[in-house]
This record gives structure tokens, C-alpha cells and sequence, in this order.
């Protein structure tokens, strides 16, 4: 499926949730949800496309694939949080919303001190 195709299913949907809102709005919620799950479903085999080219790239520069999944579940963590923190949003839980946020945060501040520790040691080792 192309972005084009895709944008016009979101409209599609924001336009009908924008009615339900005002009848139904736990049904709104639900369709919007519905509709983020549909769309990522639709672009999962693109990222498998773009995973496998990352890998490509680090066995040329010949880097270890523990770096590169570690970044990978870095970007997993921002996308996941991102539409979760969004749906809080459309349900009218901004507070939650930001623990979301807040959390992955925390998360990916985890998985980056071995990348952290590595570029150290590097540093330390062209050091005089």
C-alpha cells in the first residue's frame, strides 16, 4: 500500500471519528485505534526492508550487530511510545499520555549506555 492510500484510509477514519465523537465517542477511540494498528500492519513489511539494508550497511563498515540492534530497538521504543502517547491523547489522557513518553525516555536511555560506554572507551583509547 502506498502513503497515498494510507493518508486517505487516515482521513477517511478521522472524518467518520470526528462524527462518532459527538454520538459515540468511546467508538471513536476505538475506530481511531483500530485504524493506527491497520496503518502499522500495512508498513510493517517496509520496515523489514529497511532493517535488512541496516544490516547490510554494518556488516560493510563491519560493526557489531549487537550496536545496531540495540539501535533498532531504540527506534522501536520512540515509534511504539509515539503512536501510544497519541492514542492517550485522542482519549483525552494527556497526563498518561506524558508517562508514556516519559517512560520510553527512561527506556532508551537504558538500552543506549552500551553505544554510550563504547564511543567512551573509543575516545579514550585516541587519547594520548
Amino acid at each position: 500500500m502506498e502513503i497515498w492510500q494510507i493518508v486517505g484510509v487516515a482521513l477517511l477514519v478521522t472524518i467518520i471519528a470526528v462524527v462518532l465523537r459527538k454520538i459515540q465517542p468511546e467508538i471513536a477511540v476505538q475506530l481511531s485505534i483500530l485504524a493506527g494498528i491497520a496503518i502499522f500492519l500495512l508498513v510493517l513489511g517496509k520496515i523489514k526492508v529497511i532493517v535488512d539494508l541496516l544490516q547490510n550497511l554494518a556488516d560493510q563498515a563491519n560493526i557489531s550487530s549487537y550496536y545496531l540492534i540495540i539501535v533498532l530497538k531504540i527506534v522501536g521504543i520512540s515509534y511504539l511510545a509515539e503512536f501510544g502517547a497519541q492514542i492517550c491523547r485522542d482519549a483525552g489522557e494527556g497526563a498518561l499520555a506524558l508517562k508514556v513518553e516519559l517512560a520510553a525516555k527512561i527506556g532508551v536511555l537504558i538500552l543506549a549506555i552500551p553505544i554510550i560506554v563504547a564511543i567512551l572507551e573509543s575516545l579514550v583509547r585516541l587519547l594520548p
